[in-house]
C-alpha cells in the first residue's frame, strides 16, 4: 500500500501553496479590519482579481470538466489544493466553477447559467435549506404550483451562501405534496433575481454571509426547470454530497496552520524561567492534535480516493466530514489555549479560526446526521466492517 504522492500532485499542491503565500495571504490584516468594521473581507472584484491572478498560475475550474475550460482534477488531488486554501482565511476559491449540479442542464439552460457561471460573468447560489428545514431537507415547504407554462413558486429559504450576490438560485420546491420530499415531489429551479425573489443578510459569529431568501408568488418559466420534474431532492444530496471532503480538506489546512503557531509559541514563550513546551501539558496537547490531524488527513484522502475510483462514497464521505469537523475544533481551541490571552485578541488570527471553524460541525451535514448516516450504513447492511 502506497501512501506517497505522485510528482504531479506534489507539484500542483507546492503550487497553490506558493500561490496563496504570495497572492492571498498577504491581504489577511485588511480582511480582519474590514471585518472588524463589518464589512466584506473581500470585494467581489478583488475576489475576480485574484482568481484572473490564480488562472495565470494554471488554476481554472479544479472540478469543471475540460470541454468547458477546466482543469478536471482527480478529487484527491482538488482536496489537496482545498487543503492550501484552508492555510489562509482570506475568503478566497479559485475561479471557473459552477455547482455540480448544473451539468444537468439542458442546452439552452447551460448557454444562459452554466456557462456564464464558469466564466464568473453569473453568480449563482444553491437554495434547499428553510427555516424548518435544515438538517431534515425531507420537510422542505417551498411550494412550487404550476400554472400554464410556468411555475409560481412561494416560500422562504435561509442561510444560502452567496445568496445576496446571486443573480440567479438554483430552488428546490414542492411539486406534489402527495408523493412526498423522497419519492419524487420535489423539483429544482433555476431562478433569476429579476423573476422577483429577495434576500437579506444573515448576521452570523463567522465572517460569513448567508442570506435568507424570500419568494412571493415568484413565477417561473417551465424551460427553467433544472433536470426533470421529480428530481429535486435527489438533485440537492448530490450537491451536499460534494462538499462533506471539500470541507475537511479545508479544516486539514486550518489546522496545519494553527498547530504549528502553537509549536513555534510553545517553544519561544517563556514562563518560570522556562519555554512553556517543556511542560507535559502543552506537550499532550500537541501531541494529541497531531495524532487526530493525521488522521483526519488519512479520511479525507480515502474519501477523496473513493470519489476518483467510481466507488459510493457516501459513507467515507461522511466518516471524514464528521471527524475532520470535530477535529479542526479541537486543534483550534487547543492552539488557542496554549496561546492564553494573547489567543483570545484579534491580533493573531486564531480566535478568527475559533468562530470560522464552529460552522463546520453544522452546515452540509451535521454531526449528529452524519453519525446516523454513518451508522445506519452498518446497521441495515450498506456497508460491512473491515470493507474497503
Amino acid at each position: 500500500m502506497d501512501f506517497a504522492l505522485t510528482d504531479e500532485q506534489k507539484a500542483v499542491r507546492d503550487t497553490a501553496r506558493a500561490f496563496i503565500a504570495k497572492e492571498v495571504m498577504p491581504l489577511e490584516q485588511e480582511v480582519l479590519r474590514r471585518e472588524r468594521a463589518h464589512q466584506p473581507g473581500l470585494e467581489l472584484g478583488e475576489l475576480r482579481e485574484l482568481q484572473q491572478k490564480a488562472k495565470k498560475f494554471g488554476f481554472w475550474g479544479l472540478s469543471t470538466p475540460q470541454e468547458y475550460g477546466g482543469m478536471d482534477l482527480p478529487a484527491v488531488t482538488q482536496s489537496l489544493i482545498w487543503t492550501e486554501i484552508g492555510r489562509c482565511f482570506v475568503p478566497f476559491r479559485f475561479g471557473g466553477e459552477a455547482d455540480n449540479i448544473l451539468y444537468f442542464a439542458d442546452e439552452d439552460q447551460k448557454k444562459e447559467y452554466l456557462l456564464p457561471t464558469i466564466a464568473g460573468d453569473r453568480i449563482s447560489c444553491f437554495a434547499i435549506t428553510e427555516p424548518g428545514a435544515g438538517s431534515d431537507a425531507a420537510n422542505i415547504k417551498l411550494s412550487a404550483r404550476q400554472v400554464g407554462d410556468e411555475w409560481v413558486l412561494n416560500g422562504e429559504k435561509t442561510f444560502i451562501t452567496n445568496g445576496n450576490d446571486a443573480d440567479f438560485a438554483i430552488v428546490v420546491g414542492v411539486t406534489d405534496k402527495d408523493k412526498g420530499v423522497r419519492g419524487g415531489g420535489t423539483t429544482a429551479f433555476l431562478v433569476d433575481r429579476e423573476m422577483g425573489w429577495k434576500s437579506e443578510f444573515i448576521q452570523t459569529m463567522g465572517e460569513g454571509g448567508p442570506a435568507s431568501l424570500v419568494f412571493e408568488d415568484v413565477r417561473v418559466p417551465a424551460r427553467n426547470v433544472l433536470g426533470e420534474v421529480g428530481q429535486g431532492f435527489a438533485l440537492g444530496m448530490k450537491w451536499i454530497g460534494k462538499g462533506r471532503y471539500v470541507i475537511p480538506s479545508n479544516g486539514i489546512g486550518i489546522a496545519e496552520r494553527v498547530l504549528q503557531m502553537a509549536v513555534d509559541h510553545a517553544n519561544t514563550r517563556e514562563t518560570f524561567g522556562r519555554p512553556i513546551g517543556e511542560n507535559q501539558a502543552i506537550q499532550w496537547m500537541i501531541a494529541d492534535s497531531e495524532v487526530e490531524l493525521e488522521a483526519a488527513r488519512l479520511l479525507v484522502l480515502r474519501a477523496a480516493w473513493a470519489i476518483d475510483q467510481g466507488l459510493e462514497p457516501r459513507h467515507s464521505s461522511s466518516m471524514a466530514k464528521l471527524y475532520g469537523a470535530g477535529m479542526v475544533n479541537r486543534v483550534v481551541d487547543r492552539a488557542l489555549q496554549i496561546h492564553g490571552g494573547m489567543g483570545y485578541t484579534r491580533e493573531l488570527p486564531l480566535e478568527r479560526a475559533y468562530r470560522q471553524v464552529r460552522l463546520y460541525r453544522i452546515f452540509e451535514g451535521t454531526d449528529e446526521m452524519l453519525r446516523l448516516i454513518i451508522s445506519r450504513d452498518l446497521l441495515r447492511g450498506y456497508t460491512r466492517l473491515g470493507q474497503v
